[in-house]
């Protein structure tokens, strides 16, 4: 008996001493994007007509152990036998060494740009115009941009081909081999950004020339070289009205989905919920296409325990959700915002029996 009881504490010891390359996933907070979040509205709208909203339009999280969290062996045990979370290799959440504060950076710039699609999807959705430019959104350190071309300066063309899109910069300037010249047609960062205040189109823009430096290698064309001048295209939204969103402490682009359709409510005198408690997650595009997410078992859960009955799901987490939906929680398929909104029609008529439906596998 005392030694069974001494090799128990010592294995009991050696779990608690003994550090794994792992990391633990929980259900996070879920907040309802038609109501306040730590005294103040998450979504707020002036300049444009709005009306009273119903029922909830919940986002949801996940919480996360940190990049510096050494987790013994007891802990990971706990947390794979526990159903309410799941342990997962360290490098899945930190992947390539990154560190705490690296993510945090990446998941609020995430968590930003969702903001902005989710805002021009949900404006496109109701038919309300929205001004769209292709900016310069970053310049790398020591490239040929860099002092030359500014974060904010609007790209109207690329040797006289005018474009469109962030990724039509790209392809123009690939075009060219590594030491020639490129021309880029731009209007200042400052310029445009007055025009913006004064509600008038951005105007004096310029030819800018520059030479194109050896990049590294196109993954599809691994033998060819690539020139690059060293910027990061993107897309600039000019809104016709003001929409606020204010949420603290998150990050990552999967409230994209739920964020428009809280804004789509505010906008329209139908209430989308009809007083029912709806979730959901994913991220969201400027046209409306939701795409998948991660962590959605814990998502179910935390939506669970916050007294949701609906969640949407986007269409590529369906079979992950579907495998371990939580009592008294009902899936619903979805692709896109247009597709989301008709599910909520169709909830708000009582035509539950119509939803389109997640399946395993």
């Amino acid at each position: 008996m005392l030694a069974s009881t001494l090799i128990l504490i010592a294995l009991l010891c050696a779990g608690v001493l003994i550090r794994v390359p792992y990391a633990e996933m929980s259900p996070g907070p879920t907040v309802n994007t038609l109501g306040d979040a730590r005294g103040e509205p998450v979504l707020h709208i002036s300049g444009h007509k709005t009306y009273p909203t119903s029922g909830n339009l919940n986002m949801t999280t996940v919480r996360v152990t940190g990049a510096d969290y050494d987790m013994n062996i007891v802990e990971a045990v706990y947390g794979w036998l526990a159903h309410d979370s799941v342990v997962v290799p360290h490098d899945t959440l930190y992947p390539d060494g990154k560190t705490e504060e690296e993510s945090t950076q990446e998941n609020a710039e995430e968590f930003s740009q969702s903001q902005e699609s989710a805002k021009v999807a949900a404006l496109e959705e109701l038919k309300i115009p929205v001004t769209s430019r292709v900016v310069v959104s970053t310049v790398v350190k020591d490239s040929a941009a860099e002092g030359v071309l500014h974060a904010g300066d609007v790209i109207e063309a690329v040797d006289g081909t005018a474009v469109e899109q962030p990724e039509d910069v790209a392809k123009l300037v690939t075009k060219h081999k590594p030491g020639e010249d490129v021309v880029f047609t731009v209007i200042p960062a400052k310029t445009a950004a007055a025009a913006e205040k004064a509600g008038k189109e951005p105007k004096g823009s310029r030819d800018i020339t520059l030479t194109t430096r050896k990049g590294p290698p196109d993954p599809a064309k691994p033998s060819e070289d690539r020139a690059i001048v060293g910027i990061q295209a993107g897309t600039d939204h000019t809104f016709p009205f003001e929409i606020d969103i204010k949420l603290a402490d998150v990050g990552g682009p999967s409230a994209g989905l739920m964020f428009s359709l809280g804004i789509i409510d505010k906008l329209t005198p139908d209430k989308l919920t009809g007083g029912k408690f709806i979730a959901g997650t994913g991220t969201i595009d400027d046209h409306g296409k939701v795409g998948p997410i991660g962590g959605i078992n814990m998502k179910l859960v935390g939506a669970r325990d916050a007294g949701a009955q609906y969640f949407l799901t986007p269409d590529d987490n369906c079979s992950a959700a579907a495998s371990d939906t939580p009592s008294g929680l009902t899936l619903v398929r979805v692709k896109t915002l247009d597709d989301a909104k008709k599910s909520l029609e169709k909830i708000r008529a009582g035509d539950t029996a119509g939803l389109p439906s997640c399946s395993k596998g």
